[in-house]
């Protein structure tokens, strides 16, 4: 059985469950949504599990007959971006199924449950929230999200009703922590480092911690052509200045990450020197003790240059979301999932969010990253290999086995 040929199989199929247009538009509680469902219903099936739908829209299939047995929880988003690519999230979920058929083929008998997961909404796509499923899971989520609308003016609860959903019983999703063993998560890396290292896998260590941050540069405006070049009080150049600056900065820093993504100049004329820039910087690194140290490092860049400049600056955080260290526990035991597959080993951080994020409220977490094409997501031409991905499901079932043995231990 070439399990990763049938993973590519799936997957192409699955990407016919898509909103018109290029690539793959699949948003949670649509026609899309449901026509999924019923592919990725069958690929449980295919693996031996019970499916069943929760109050959320997470599609859980669950090993037979192990009512009262702990459960290792693998899995991934059924859900995509706007044009988006055949594997983010819903590879994550393939892989899975084809862990546990690939278990099954081989007569592994585990001495807990194993359930796979297809969460509705990781991408916060159609509403401005996201990681809905995982967190019903985990206890944590917050019932006024219910109200937020999307772009046709839908509350989400009234989106979960027309799937024919209970929003209200969410609350009572809410998993104890001694049922569960631990959560699973395989994706794509969405990034260009196993590719560059020739890797087809890599365990992911953590889940970097991000910070978002309004920063605004304040001089003074006059005319163009009239007031010299010494003396300036030039809003946007000391605003260039720190961002080459923050940018140098983060390249000397080992797994931090800056960006500033979005910028305005005012007055915004283009005879006036800008008297106030406004520009947001997010942060990402993988432990909290390096985003902060970096974030006043930040910090002391914007004073010196906006003291060179003759120019005033603020910065005011306005998101903050702490980082995640995957499990001892499953880290070694994806490492000797590698081991057993005759894989080398590499390790990194993810800098992305994903479902396991949340789920590490509930228990520990882990994931392996599988090699993108160009490290290409978010895109149509977003791509991993079937070798790669039978890579993954059988690092993925030897994983399974290790905590196994653990459990019987």
């Amino acid at each position: 059985m070439d399990y990763g040929k049938l993973a590519e199989a799936r997957l192409s199929e699955i990407a016919g469950m898509s909103a018109t247009g290029p690539g793959v538009t699949r948003l949670p509680w649509t026609a899309e949504h449901r026509r999924a469902i019923g592919h990725i219903t069958s690929w449980m099936q295919d693996a031996g599990l019970d499916v069943s739908l929760d109050a959320a829209g997470t599609l859980i299939g669950r090993t037979p007959g192990m009512a009262g047995r702990p459960a290792l929880l693998l899995g991934s988003h059924q859900d995509s971006v706007r044009s988006g690519g055949r594997f983010d999230g819903i590879m994550g979920v393939a892989v899975a199924c084809l862990a546990v058929r690939r278990l099954a083929d081989e007569g592994v008998q585990l001495p807990f449950a194993v359930e796979v997961l297809a969460f509705a909404d990781e991408e916060g796509v159609r509403f401005p929230t996201a990681l809905i499923g995982p967190r019903a899971l985990a206890g944590s989520f917050d019932p006024t999200v219910l109200e937020m609308r999307d772009a046709e003016g839908v509350s989400m609860g009234q989106a979960m009703e027309g799937f024919g959903l209970d929003p209200g019983q969410i609350p009572a999703l809410a998993r104890r922590q001694q049922d569960v063993v631990g959560y699973l998560e395989a994706h794509i890396e969405q990034g260009p480092v196993l590719e560059a290292a020739d890797r087809s896998l890599g365990v992911v260590t953590a889940i970097c911690g991000i910070s978002r941050h309004s920063v605004t540069f304040e001089g003074e405006t006059g005319h163009a052509g009239t007031v010299p070049m010494e003396g300036r009080r030039d809003a946007l150049v000391a605003a260039a200045r720190f961002i080459a600056a923050v940018s140098d900065a983060a390249a000397g820093l080992e797994e931090c990450r800056a960006t500033v993504g979005k910028i305005e100049a005012k007055p915004g004329v283009v005879n006036a020197i800008p008297s106030r820039v406004d520009l947001t910087l997010e942060l990402r690194a993988p432990t909290d003790d390096m985003r902060l140290a970096f974030h006043a490092k930040a910090q002391r860049l914007g004073d010196e240059i906006a003291a060179e400049s003759g120019v005033s600056v603020t910065l005011s955080q306005t998101y903050e979301q702490p980082a995640v260290a995957c499990a001892p526990g499953i880290k070694a035991a994806l490492t000797k999932g590698m081991t057993a597959s005759q894989l080398p080993l590499t390790s990194l951080p993810s800098g992305a969010t994903h479902d396991a994020s949340a789920m590490a409220d509930l228990c520990p977490v882990g994931m392996l990253f599988v090699r993108c094409k160009g490290g290409i997501s978010h895109r149509p031409d977003e791509h991993a290999s079937a070798v790669d991905m039978g890579d993954a499901i059988r690092v993925l079932a030897e994983t399974i086995k290790v905590l196994a043995s653990k459990e019987h231990g």
